[in-house]
């Protein structure tokens, strides 16, 4: 156990050393939005290809992986010693076969339809192109499984640069892909975009168990037994409302591409959607990715005030960036030179972007506060946060719905930022124990 008296105080150099490879790696995994947004956007058909992929498949696939898309978090908070990680590990491998064959009852049934046309309702246009990238999809969900479990032991024990390496990894195979569609040209969009998904996420998965290796061999079958011993029932309490947590978040998707496919501009909303929550998200990420550090770094001597000082600085730096592109001839580069869009689909993109300032600076608040109720092991406030924020998008795009004036891409951010807000309030609220201990 740490002694505050002898060790120093937690400084924002170390903060800054952990917390930028993971920002990195979510950096990179931002850019793939955008880069396979880029490669479609070159092939016939784009605005199909687009909406099939940013208004079914993405959205459909995350909604399947949501049991275990929080794995990283658990990892990270709890593989303290090897019977820790033998039960997580247990849990990932069973969750990862049981979701996989989900995606397939989807993707290969009848029930495909009753979802993509009777509940989502999205255009008659991407129904068949959005099948086919949903099949080529069907690796996705374990390997995002064994990728997060994994990452979640490198973080624990120090190794934060690899699953930046990782990342790198994902995005070069990713961009093979791309480059060979776009090259070959007769390949649809979106056969090129699930594919390249598929082999980057796949290869990461690869390069993070054989990274971890040596860290299982040296270090953590080295870790003296945690004391009360991880159970079942102890691991479901800390993890359920983490799977409700990533579950209702994941639920915003799908609902927002049937709300979007009801609004003015449904086609065009839905094209543009994956291309600008795209840019959004690479400078969402590096909060995201501040909330592991929070999860690693908060046992350390005079942590929470560092912590919160790192908070403030990233929610600003982050906000800065967005607004620098906003404001600036940057944005019609981004939207049309590097995304390729059409001019008036970037003129809704770039008008849209002005909607979404406040995201980067909300995400860096929420894994302050999220980090904090996990490393509290009291997780239920986090799936309270986000029922408040499913709630709250809800509202919005039933408005935009039954107002039926709007641009639907508009109505779209507008409730992401709404909702955003009073989840990160719902967080702040809930994480004060945990913050004050």
């Amino acid at each position: 156990m740490r002694n505050p008296v002898s060790e120093p105080s937690l400084t924002l150099a170390h903060i800054a050393r952990t917390w930028w490879p993971l920002a990195a790696s979510w950096l990179l995994m931002g850019a793939e939005l955008p880069a396979l947004s880029a490669i479609v956007a070159r092939l016939a058909n784009p605005e199909i290809n687009l909406a099939a992929y940013g208004g079914v498949v993405f959205p459909l696939a995350l909604i399947i992986e949501s049991p275990v898309i929080m794995l990283l978090a658990a990892s990270t908070a709890l593989s303290k010693d090897w019977a820790s990680y033998r039960k997580i590990w247990n849990y990932m491998q069973a969750a990862g076969a049981l979701m996989t064959a989900l995606h397939v009852l989807v993707a290969f049934t009848p029930l495909y339809t009753v979802v993509v046309r009777g509940i989502l309702g999205v255009p008659e246009a991407i129904i068949e192109p959005a099948r086919i990238g949903l099949m080529i999809m069907t690796p996705w969900t374990w390997a995002i499984a064994y990728r997060r479990f994994n990452q979640g032991v490198l973080i624990r024990f120090g190794y934060s640069r690899a699953v930046g390496a990782g990342s790198i990894i994902r995005l070069s195979a990713d961009l093979l892909v791309l480059l060979v569609g776009l090259s070959v040209r007769t390949i649809p969009g979106i056969v090129v975009a699930t594919g390249a998904v598929a082999a980057g996420v796949v290869s990461e998965a690869i390069y993070a168990g054989i990274r971890v290796r040596p860290v299982l061999r040296d270090e953590l079958k080295a870790q003296p037994s945690v004391t009360p011993p991880l159970t079942y029932p102890t691991f479901f309490a800390f993890y359920i409302p983490l799977v409700f947590t990533s579950l209702l978040t994941l639920l915003a998707q799908p609902i927002g591409s049937a709300a979007l496919s009801r609004m003015p501009g449904a086609l065009t909303s839905l094209a543009v959607w994956p291309v600008v929550t795209g840019l959004i998200f690479m400078t969402r990420g590096l909060g995201i990715a501040f909330n592991e550090v929070v999860v690693a770094l908060l046992d350390e001597p005079e942590a929470r005030p560092a912590l919160r000082r790192f908070t403030l600085l990233l929610a600003a730096g982050t906000t800065a960036v967005l607004i620098l592109v906003a404001a600036t001839p940057l944005s019609r580069l981004w939207f049309q030179g590097v995304s390729a869009l059409p001019p008036e689909l970037a003129t809704l993109a770039r008008l849209g972007l002005w909607v979404a300032l406040p995201m980067p600076a909300l995400s860096a608040l929420q894994s302050w506060y999220q980090g904090a109720i996990l490393h509290s092991r009291r997780t239920r406030g986090i799936s309270e946060s986000v029922a408040v924020f499913l709630a709250a998008s809800a509202a919005v795009l039933v408005a935009g719905v039954a107002w039926g004036r709007i641009t639907g891409l508009y109505v779209g951010l507008a409730g992401m930022v709404i909702a955003t807000l009073a989840q990160t309030a719902w967080l702040g609220w809930r994480a004060r124990p945990a913050l004050r201990g």
